[in-house]
Formats: structure tokens, C-alpha cells, sequence
């Protein structure tokens, strides 16, 4: 094989020729001012003339280039050309053999349909960083070039085979890679020992969770979830986003779950809670913002009371499957400052379904946010199960998978309607209370009627009413008008509630012997498993208590 004849042909070398014969067919004009171009530069008289590298023949270069070439030539590829670098890596390679045979290495790399290509379309290709027999990696280019005039068809087109060493970029990346893959199980797993181990389970709902962390592309977030049993029948439900990625993320993230539920245990309404976490977002890092919804749920309400802090709405489906939307964001992402947030209500009656989520089951980066939350309520109005199942049915009805590219926290909760033998587990009672010395008789003799219906063991029945004398004389004592007493049971627990107009809260203290009174709480806290107090919305006060139930208390 001629390999001049090939060298003629390569991209680059007529254009070259070309500009040589202009510039020889050229004057020296120096006399005018103009500048001849520039061969070689002449250090001294002897210093010989450096060669241009268009003067170079082709074939003298490609010997002598670290990176490993070959020319194929015809359909079957013979090799018309190996350099020395190719050589070292492969070994000697026989000329006008084909390369199926005779360069095995190729087709371990599966080049051949790639060279097939080429010659065909007769526009260079390149697969990048390739790892080859020798151990090292190559990005390879294969590039047309034809022969003689190249009007011989197709035995008149060749490839030119160039590969380059990139080993030690690939041994970086991959260390990268590598890297990052640690970092992301790192930060995967704080993100996960920070989330509930387990969810707590509110006697009066039924709830299930579930988190998927981003693809191996995305690194995790600070998406989070919640569940705070607030004493007294009530329940928290957080779900939140941090802003941003990796272990910092989480590590905020973890910051805002633990001092949301310290701020729960004060029972504060929800937008006060947003409006403290605001304060320590803030703190934290100004520059970190999050998303969070705080909803409280009380079983003898039969709504949502909630806050949001520029979090996506809650969505509560009824037991008809109609799907409703909580109204927009009550205030801005926390870290924000400068904002005071507001408490909205949805309906949460017997048998509806609530779903709490953050923006990785909605957004895409190909459709509108709206559409993404208007698919997952056409979800939800057909999901039907457990609270588990559910969630797992709105996951994969948003195409969340293992390489999706942003987390995922979704929070289902069910307030279930009950009835036959298990509604006889929840009962309600309430009594409005009127001022007078016959006030505390009334409240003691209605507390007794009812728990002796619940059918009641004696010493709980005795227990029960020992409570709701204490706390209807406090409310008597210290608060204001409207009185009402409330005895709720489940099946673990007794709740006794008692709310007026007042909204100076008790707390317990130690009575002196001498004291006539300031004993009430400190009974209370003593008999019962329990007890707490909040401010109700609009002002006054609740303060409760509650008994676990027997085992043998829990069936009817």
C-alpha cells in the first residue's frame, strides 16, 4: 500500500499545498513596507532553516505521535497503516490484513459497526474514553479519508483510527465519581437516621411515610417528615424541604425536624411554630431556605388546622373521592424573616384522606407545577387502601423512580369512619358548664354517668372522676365563662378536657401545708398518665389529662 497515495487525501493536506503555491508564486515586497511570511526564524548563519510543518510528510508525523493511529482501508478494513505508538500497545500488526483478524483489539472495543459508519457516511465519529485490552483508556476518533482521487467507490474510502491515552482522566473521574458516591451515601444516611425510625401512630389516625432520595446523578436533599403526638387527642403533621443539596442540607434539615418537635411539645398554634422556626431558619444560616407545613389535627373538630411556609397545599380527599386543595401558602419559605404567618383550615371528616408532600412527587422540569399537582389530586381521587398503600400508589403514579432527580417525602394520614364494635372504642361526651356552687356536683356526677357507661373498671371509673372534679374547680376558680367539659375515650386512652375563657395557663406547683388551694394540678399530674394545657384560638384555654386504658379495656 502506498501511503503517500492515502496521505494526499487526508483532511486538510490539498488546502495546505494550496497555500504553499501561493506563497512561493508570491513577491518579497520589503521595500514596501510589507511583512513576507515567516518560514522558520534564523538565529545565526549556522543555524540550518527549520522545515514548516506543511513541508513535513504526513507519514513522518503520525510515526512519531504518542497517541495510536491506523488507517483501514475498503469494506473489510484492511490495515493499510499502524504508527510506533500503536505498535508498543498492541503489538506488530500485519499490512493489507482485515482488521476483524488482524486487530482484535478493535472489535473487543466494538469499533467495527463504528468504522462501518464512517465509511459509509463518510463523517468522523468519536467514542470517548474506552478501556482497552492493555488496561489503559482511549477516547478514539475515526476519521474518512480517501484514496488517490477518490473516485475508486468504496475501496477508495478508508478511516483513519486515532486514539488517545486518556487513562489518568479516566482514573480521576472515576475517582471522582467515587467520591461522590461517598458523599452521597453519607449524606443519604444522616438524611435517613434523621427522619423517623417510626412514625408514631395517633390513636384517631392511621398514617404511613415513605422517602426516595434522588438518582445517583442528584445528591440527596432535605426533604422531611413528621408526626408529633401533641397529648389530649391531638396530632401534629410536618413535612418540609430544605433548599439545596448534600450533607449540609440534611444536617439543616435535621436542625429544623428537632426544633419543630421541641416547639410542638408548647402546643402553640401553627403559624406560632412557623413563626419560631422563621427565627431559627434564619439563625442557622441566612442563606439556607425552606419549605415547611404545620397542621395540627383534633378529632372533635374534623378539620386540619395548618400553617404553611411556602409549601406546596395539602390535598384531603372525602369519602365521596372528591379531592379538595388547601388554600395557597399562609406565609413565606422559613429563613425568609419579616413575615408573619396565618393559620388556615380543611375539612378532615370521618373516612377523608390527607396528603402531605414536597415538590420532588409534582415538579418537572418539562411541565407547569399546577399540572404536576392536578395530576397527583386525579391520583388520589382514585386511591383507595391503606394509608400505605396509598402512598405507594401516588409515588408510582408521579414516575418516581430509583434515578429520579430530586427527593421525595410523602406523608399520608386517614382519619377513619368507624362504626359497628370498633366505633363503641370512640366515644365523645361534652357538657357545658354554668357557674355556681352547682357547677363542680354536676360535672362529677355527668363524669361518673358516662364512664360507667364506657363501662369502666372501678378504679379507673374513680380515678376519671377525681380528675374532672380537679379541673372543672380550677376552671372555677381561675378562669372565666364559657365553661365546657369534654370526655373523650379511645382504645388506649381516656382524655378528660376542660376549656374556658381564661388564657392564663396553670402549671403545677408545690402547695405548702398551710395553702388552701394549688393542689388541683398537682393531683392531676400525680393520677393521671398525662396532662397538659394550650390556648384555644379566639382566646381562653384547654387544660387536659388522660389515662391509658387497660388491655382488656381496649375491646368492647
Amino acid at each position: 500500500m502506498n501511503f503517500t497515495r492515502w496521505s494526499a487525501r487526508l483532511p486538510g493536506t490539498q488546502r495546505r499545498a494550496a497555500a504553499r503555491t501561493e506563497q512561493t508564486a508570491s513577491p518579497d515586497r520589503r521595500g514596501d513596507g510589507s511583512v513576507p511570511a515567516a518560514r522558520a526564524e534564523q538565529l545565526t548563519d549556522e543555524t540550518p532553516s527549520v522545515p514548516a510543518v506543511d513541508e513535513l510528510r504526513v507519514r513522518e508525523v503520525l510515526d512519531r505521535v504518542p497517541s495510536l493511529v491506523a488507517l483501514v482501508h475498503g469494506p473489510d478494513h484492511r490495515i493499510a497503516y499502524v504508527n510506533d505508538a500503536y505498535t508498543s500497545a498492541f503489538g506488530v500488526r500485519p499490512l493489507g490484513e482485515r482488521a476483524r483478524e488482524a486487530l482484535p483489539e478493535l472489535d473487543g472495543l466494538g469499533l467495527f459497526p463504528l468504522l462501518d459508519q464512517v465509511q459509509r457516511s463518510g463523517k468522523p465519529r468519536t467514542v470517548k474514553s474506552r478501556k482497552a485490552p492493555d488496561g489503559r483508556s482511549y477516547t478514539f476518533t475515526c476519521t474518512p479519508v480517501a484514496q488517490g482521487d477518490g473516485k475508486g467507490g468504496s475501496d477508495g474510502r478508508g478511516v483513519l483510527v486515532f486514539a488517545t491515552d486518556v487513562t489518568d482522566h479516566a482514573e480521576a473521574a472515576e475517582r471522582l465519581r467515587a467520591s461522590e458516591r461517598r458523599q452521597r451515601e453519607t449524606a443519604v444516611t444522616l438524611q435517613r437516621s434523621l427522619l423517623p425510625q417510626e412514625l408514631e401512630q395517633p390513636d384517631d389516625l392511621r398514617i404511613a411515610a415513605t422517602y426516595h432520595p434522588g438518582g445517583t446523578e442528584a445528591a440527596v436533599g432535605g426533604d422531611w417528615y413528621d408526626v408529633i403526638t401533641l397529648g389530649g387527642g391531638r396530632t401534629a403533621l410536618v413535612i418540609g424541604d430544605v433548599m439545596g443539596r448534600g450533607v449540609r442540607a440534611a444536617a439543616v434539615m435535621g436542625q429544623l425536624r428537632t426544633a419543630v418537635r421541641a416547639y410542638a411539645r408548647l402546643d402553640l398554634p401553627p403559624h406560632e411554630v412557623l413563626q419560631l422556626l422563621d427565627g431559627l431558619a434564619a439563625e442557622i444560616d441566612a442563606n439556607q431556605i425552606a419549605t415547611c407545613a404545620y397542621a395540627i389535627h383534633d378529632p372533635n373538630e374534623g378539620k386540619l388546622i395548618y400553617s404553611s411556609a411556602g409549601h406546596l397545599p395539602i390535598l384531603v380527599r372525602d369519602e365521596n373521592g372528591t379531592v379538595l386543595r388547601a388554600e395557597e401558602p399562609t406565609g413565606p419559605p422559613l429563613g425568609t424573616g419579616g413575615w408573619m404567618h396565618t393559620s388556615g383550615s380543611i375539612p378532615l371528616a370521618p373516612g377523608s384522606t390527607a396528603v402531605l408532600y414536597t415538590d420532588g412527587l409534582v415538579e418537572r422540569r418539562d411541565a407547569d407545577l399546577d399540572e404536576g399537582i392536578a395530576a397527583l389530586e386525579r391520583a388520589l381521587a382514585g386511591a383507595t387502601g391503606t394509608p400505605q398503600v396509598v402512598c405507594d400508589r401516588l409515588v408510582r403514579s408521579a414516575g418516581v423512580t430509583p434515578d429520579h432527580d430530586d427527593d421525595v417525602a410523602v406523608l399520608v394520614l386517614q382519619h377513619p369512619a368507624r362504626a359497628g364494635a370498633e366505633s363503641e372504642l370512640f366515644r365523645n361526651a361534652a357538657l357545658e358548664l354554668l357557674g355556681g356552687v352547682e357547677a363542680a356536683p354536676r360535672a362529677r356526677a355527668f363524669a361518673s354517668g358516662v364512664l360507667t357507661s364506657w363501662r369502666f373498671p372501678a378504679d379507673l371509673h374513680d380515678l376519671g372522676v377525681l380528675a374532672t372534679s380537679e379541673l372543672v374547680a380550677n376552671s372555677l376558680q381561675h378562669g372565666t365563662p364559657p365553661m365546657r367539659l369534654r370526655l373523650r375515650r379511645t382504645d388506649r386512652r381516656l382524655i378528660i378536657e376542660v376549656t374556658d375563657g381564661d388564657d392564663h395557663l396553670p402549671r403545677r406547683r408545690r402547695a405548702e401545708p398551710g395553702d388552701e388551694s394549688g393542689r388541683g394540678i398537682a393531683i392531676v399530674a400525680t393520677i393521671a398518665s398525662n396532662w397538659g394545657c394550650r390556648r384555644t384560638p379566639g382566646g381562653g384555654k384547654a387544660v387536659w389529662c388522660e389515662f391509658a386504658l387497660p388491655r382488656t379495656q381496649t375491646t368492647p
